[in-house]
């Protein structure tokens, strides 16, 4: 299997000596775990290179024959303006130094520098080219209204404008190195998006999903990071854990709002260093599995209580998805419960029930705490149970915590009047206007929920409303 490139920005190293080439070429593609990266001995091609490659990052010497760096450096600046320079020179120069940055460099080192100084400033240098490309990239779909791989979404049913932006916003951040934080309550369908975000970044590895919830340290590590021979009692054999699994592709961690201090520290490192320990070992390995997190916790109210670590959750939101619940997805009701309607039936291998005239509507006033997940068992467990003909309430209702003939303001016997008894009887328009109070209560003010709850149209109770504030 050919390991995905990492950075998908090309970097270039442009130096006259091969012996450091090497040097600073092993350095990058060890520790560093870059191996997007094409080596130049003669400073003349390195304009055609640029334009040839996709290089957004240039590490450039400064004493070189035919055009030195400090006659290159402004050159490539004016010819690729989104490409960022590193000087590293053997010069150790204020002036010259000063005089490059002023010149428009992204940095300057000095040869004999530490190998972990320069490479932070070459990791630094791709966090910030790969934002700028992923900002370029969301402002161009943001113009634009059409997924440009709507395939990827197919199983995530919806309507909802919320949802096609964040569809738009998983297109842009996909490729990607950085992580992605996935929030939102359980049931509202995160591993379906870290499952597009894997598609969508061109990763050669799989996608290796693991649940933090519940895990020990020594657990999480195990399970995270594996162990070698003789790491424990029973470790009578190495085994790779999921890091190593999702070399070259991504690795889900969901629940990571539940880790504990100790697993916390460990996942900042494999975040910060790309490097990990198996249990037992002193010997680093190096990971390139994109890391993708999900949790329903709110991590920046755990952060401010000191339960989460601040480095770890801002490192997390590089990238950052809210899944909204599916109460605020009230359109969206209709779409899912026929399409768990379908594959319920597929499944159990009968024909597609016919669902009660008032069942779209009862579900319309529903909160649905468990979310898409629980509309899915809803359906499943009324199609399951069901003899035929039209579906039962009953199982509906029963999930709901209601019983028939006993939902709000429904307890009546059929055909009683509600307003039997009144003293006095309320004028056509105030019945009117607490009727479609009380439907836009029950729906939160989702005006195509009330409609259906009143068996108008919606553009007839959008009329109604501004005839009524007016």
């Amino acid at each position: 299997m050919n390991q995905h490139p990492y950075p998908s920005l090309g970097v270039l190293l442009v130096d006259d000596e091969q012996a450091w080439l090497r040097s600073l070429s092993m350095t990058l593609e060890g520790p560093g775990g870059i191996s997007n990266l094409q080596l130049c001995r003669d400073s003349r091609e390195v304009l055609d290179i640029l334009a040839a490659r996709d290089i957004g990052l240039v590490l450039l010497d400064l004493t070189m024959p035919h055009l030195s760096g400090e006659e290159l450096l402004p050159k490539i600046l004016e010819k690729h303006p989104e490409v960022a320079v590193i000087i590293v020179s053997g010069m150790n120069q204020v002036e010259t130094a000063v005089r490059c940055m002023r010149l428009g460099a992204f940095d300057y080192f000095v040869k004999t520098a530490e190998e972990d100084r320069i490479l932070d400033g070459v990791r630094r240098a791709i966090r910030l080219q790969e934002l700028e490309r992923e900002n370029r990239s969301l402002r161009r779909r943001v113009l634009s209204d059409a997924l440009e791989h709507p395939e990827v979404f197919a199983g995530i049913v919806t309507d909802d404008r919320g949802m096609q932006a964040i569809f738009k916003y998983i297109e842009s951040v996909a490729g990607s190195s950085q992580p992605i934080l996935i929030t939102g309550e359980s049931g509202t369908g995160k591993e379906l998006i870290a499952r597009a975000a894997h598609e969508l970044s061109g990763r050669s590895g799989p996608l290796v999903a693991m649940n933090a919830a519940g895990l020990d340290d020594s657990v999480f590590a195990d399970t995270l990071f594996g162990h070698s021979r003789g790491a424990f009692t029973g470790a009578e054999t190495a085994r790779g854990g999921m890091v190593e699994r999702a070399a070259d592709g991504t690795l889900f961690l969901d629940e990571i709002g539940d880790l504990s201090p100790a697993s916390q520290v460990k996942l900042l490192r494999l975040l910060q260093e790309g490097e990990y320990y198996p249990l037992g070992s002193d010997i680093p390995k190096t990971s390139r599995a994109r890391i993708v997190v999900a949790t329903h916790q709110d991590l920046a109210d755990r952060e401010a209580g000191g339960h989460f670590r601040r480095d770890l959750y801002y490192r997390l939101r590089g990238h950052h998805v809210h899944l909204p619940p599916l109460r605020q997805r009230k359109e969206d009701i209709p779409l899912l419960f026929d399409h768990f309607l379908e594959e319920a039936a597929a499944s159990l291998g009968r024909k597609k029930p016919t669902p009660p005239r008032q069942l779209p509507v009862v579900l319309a006033t529903y909160d649905f705490p468990g979310n898409i997940r629980e509309l899915r068992s809803m359906v499943y467990d009324a199609v399951s149970t069901h003899p035929g003909g039209i579906l039962s309430m009953n199982s509906f209702l029963k999930a709901m915590g209601r019983t028939e003939g006993a939902q709000e303001n429904a307890a009546t016997e059929e055909g009683e009047n509600p307003f039997a008894g009144l003293t006095r009887l309320p004028y056509m328009t105030e019945a009117l206007d607490l009727l479609i109070a009380e439907a836009m209560r029950r729906t939160d003010g989702n005006q195509t929920a009330a409609s259906r709850l009143l068996g108008i149209s919606q553009p007839a109770l959008s009329k109604r409303l501004k005839h009524s504030r007016e």
